[in-house]
C-alpha cells in the first residue's frame, strides 16, 4: 500500500490528539459527578431531609453545563476516523465501528434521554422514580465510557478479531472476546474510577471555596464530607487499579511497560538480581537510548511490573533485537498477502498465514525499504532496513515516562489530600484548617490533568500502531493535502477553544452565584457548633 506524506499522518495525530485531549476534559466530570449524585438523592429519599434534595439540585446544574459541552466535543471524534484515519477505518471498521455503534445507539441515547428526566422530572415523578432515573443517568454515561473504552482495547491488544486476506480486513471472530478483553475492561474499570476522583474533587473543592468565604455553609459542609469519602476510596483504588493495569502492559504491550519504566536495558543488566530500581526521577534520551540524572528506589521495579523478585524485565533495546526475526518474517507475509491479491494462488495464501502473525512488522518495515517496495529488500540491504526498523518499534520514551509520572505522582497526592479531607470533616474541624480548604479548591483541575496524562501515556506509549502489533500509525492516515490538515487542525483548535471558554464562564458564574438563597436558611438541630458559628 502506498505510504502517506509524513506530514499529513503528524497533522493528523496532534488533530486527533488535539480534539481527545479537549474532550477528555469535560469525561471524568461526567463519569463522576453522575453517582455523587445518585448518592446524595439516596441519602434524600432515605432521610428526607430537603437540604440533600437541594444538593442534589446545585450540583446537578453544574454537572449539566459540562455534560452538554462534553457531548458537544465528543460528537466530531467519531467522524475522524473517516476523514483523516481512511486505512485505519477500512482495516479495523467493522470490529472498531461496532462498540462505537451500541455506545451511539444504546448508551448515549440512554444517557441523553434520562438526563432530561433527571433535570425536569423532580415534580412529575416520584422520590423513588426519580432517584431510579439518576442511577440510570448515572449507569449510562458509564456504559458510554464502557464501549468506547472496547473500541480502544482493540487498539492496544487485538482481540475476538482475525484478519480476511481476501477483503484485506480484520473480521470479526468473537464479540464476546472483544467485550471482554482483559485490557478493555482493566481501562474501563481504571477510567471510570479516575472521573469519580475527579467529579469528588470537583465538589469538594468548590465547596472549599464556600466554607472559606462563609457562604451556603450547610450545602457546603455536607458537599464536602460526601465528596471526601467518595474521593478517599476512589483515589484508593484507581491507585490499586493502575498497577493491574501495569501489569497487563507487561504481558500484553512489554514496549510500552518499558517506555513507562525507562528501561533501555533489562532489569539485571547492571547486577546479578533481576530487581531493578524503580525511577522517580530521570532524563530519558531517546536518540542515544539511555538515561540521565536517575533518581530511584532500588529493587523495587521487578516486583512492582512483574509481582515475582527474580524475573527479568526486558529493556527496550534487547526488545529491538527481538523484533528482528519478526521484522523478517513480517516482510515474508506482505509479499506473499500482495502476491495472492494478484493470483489468488493456494501457494501464496499458504505461505501468508505461516507468516500472518508478523505481517504488522512487515509493514512497519515498508517505510524503511528502498523506494518503500519490499519487494525491493534484498541480503545486500535487508541487515541495514530491519536495523532500521527494529528502532522504529520504541516509542517516544521520554513522553510515555513523564506522563506516567505526573499521572502517578498526582495520585497519589489526591489519596492523601482525600484522607486528610475525610478525617477533619468527620472530625468537624475544617474551618480550623484553612491550609487544608485552599489546597482542596486550587487542585480541582488536577484530577482532570491527571486522566489527560493517564490518556497520553497509553496513547503514545502503543506507537508506532495505530492496532498493536498489526497496523503501523503511519499507514493508518488518510491521504489530505496539507493545507487542508493545517486549515482542518486551526479550525478545531479555535471551535475546541471556545467550548471550553464557555465551560469555564458559565461554571464560574453559577458556581459563584452558589445555590439559592434559601440554602442559607438556619441549621436543622444538631448542627456543629463550630458550623453553626461559622454561619451567623
Amino acid at each position: 500500500m502506498p505510504l502517506i506524506d509524513p506530514s499529513v499522518v503528524d497533522l493528523s495525530r496532534m488533530q486527533f490528539a488535539l480534539t481527545a485531549l479537549y474532550h477528555f476534559l469535560f469525561v471524568p466530570l461526567t463519569l463522576g459527578m453522575t453517582f455523587i449524585l445518585a448518592a446524595m438523592e439516596t441519602v434524600y429519599v432515605i432521610t428526607g431531609k430537603a437540604i440533600y434534595k437541594e444538593m442534589t439540585q446545585f450540583w446537578g446544574k453544574l454537572f449539566g453545563i459540562n455534560f452538554a459541552i462534553g457531548v458537544a466535543t465528543g460528537l466530531t471524534m467519531e467522524f475522524e476516523f473517516g476523514t483523516n484515519w481512511s486505512m485505519f477505518s477500512h482495516f479495523v471498521g467493522d470490529v472498531f465501528g461496532t462498540p462505537l455503534a451500541i455506545e451511539g445507539l444504546m448508551a448515549f441515547f440512554m444517557e441523553s434521554t434520562f438526563v432530561g428526566l433527571m433535570f425536569f422530572g423532580w415534580d412529575r415523578l416520584s422520590k423513588p422514580g426519580h432517584l431510579a432515573i439518576t442511577y440510570l443517568t448515572a449507569l449510562g454515561s458509564n456504559l458510554s465510557a464502557l464501549w468506547i473504552l472496547i473500541a480502544n482495547g482493540f487498539m492496544q491488544n487485538p482481540q475476538g478479531a482475525s484478519f480476511d486476506p481476501v477483503t484485506m480486513r480484520m473480521q470479526f471472530t468473537s464479540f464476546l472476546g472483544l467485550v471482554f478483553s482483559p485490557d478493555a475492561q482493566a481501562k474501563f474499570v481504571h477510567t471510570s474510577i479516575a472521573g469519580f476522583v475527579a467529579g469528588a474533587m470537583f465538589i469538594m473543592g468548590i465547596s472549599a471555596f464556600y466554607l472559606l468565604r462563609r457562604q451556603h455553609v450547610a450545602l457546603a459542609a455536607r458537599s464536602f464530607r460526601m465528596a471526601a469519602l467518595f474521593g478517599v476510596i476512589s483515589s484508593m483504588a484507581v491507585v490499586t487499579l493502575g498497577d493491574a493495569l501495569g501489569r497487563l502492559d507487561y504481558l500484553v504491550q512489554p514496549t510500552k511497560i518499558a517506555a513507562i519504566e525507562g528501561l533501555w536495558q533489562d532489569s539485571n543488566a547492571h547486577s546479578t538480581v533481576a530487581a531493578a530500581p524503580w525511577l522517580l526521577f530521570a532524563l530519558p534520551n531517546d536518540a542515544t537510548q539511555s538515561n540521565s540524572f536517575e533518581i530511584g528506589v532500588p529493587y523495587l521495579l521487578t516486583p512492582l511490573v512483574t509481582h515475582s523478585e527474580n524475573q527479568v524485565i526486558p529493556g527496550l533495546i534487547t526488545q529491538e533485537r527481538m523484533a528482528g526475526p519478526r521484522i523478517l518474517d513480517g516482510i515474508k507475509a506482505v509479499n506473499a498477502l500482495q502476491a495472492f491479491g494478484a493470483r489468488h494462488d493456494a501457494a501464496d495464501l499458504a505461505a501468508f498465514q505461516a507468516s500472518e502473525g508478523n505481517m504488522g512488522y512487515g509493514f512497519l518495515a515498508q517505510r524503511n525499504a528502498p523506494n518503500q517496495d519490499l519487494k525491493l529488500i534484498t541480503p545486500a540491504n535487508q541487515d541495514a532496513i530491519v536495523a532500521q526498523t527494529e528502532r522504529d518499534i520504541v516509542p517516544n520514551v521520554f513522553v510515555t515516562f513523564w506522563s506516567f509520572r505526573l499521572m502517578m505522582f498526582l495520585g497519589f497526592y489526591f489519596v492523601a489530600l482525600f484522607a486528610f479531607a475525610s478525617y477533619y470533616s468527620l472530625r468537624n474541624e475544617l474551618m480550623k484548617h484553612p491550609w487544608l480548604l485552599k489546597a482542596t479548591m486550587w487542585s480541582i483541575p488536577l484530577p482532570i490533568m491527571a486522566t489527560e496524562f493517564g490518556w497520553i501515556t497509553a496513547e503514545a506509549g502503543r506507537q508506532p500502531w495505530s492496532v498493536f502489533g498489526w497496523l503501523p500509525t503511519f499507514q493508518a492516515a488518510s491521504s489530505h493535502p496539507v493545507g487542508y490538515m493545517i486549515f482542518s487542525l486551526i479550525g478545531f483548535a479555535l471551535l475546541y477553544s471556545s467550548f471550553i471558554a464557555a465551560e469555564l464562564y458559565l461554571m464560574f458564574k453559577f458556581a459563584r452565584l452558589g445555590p439559592q438563597p434559601h440554602h442559607d436558611a438556619p441549621e436543622e438541630p444538631g448542627m456543629s457548633p463550630m458550623f453553626a458559628r461559622a454561619a451567623e
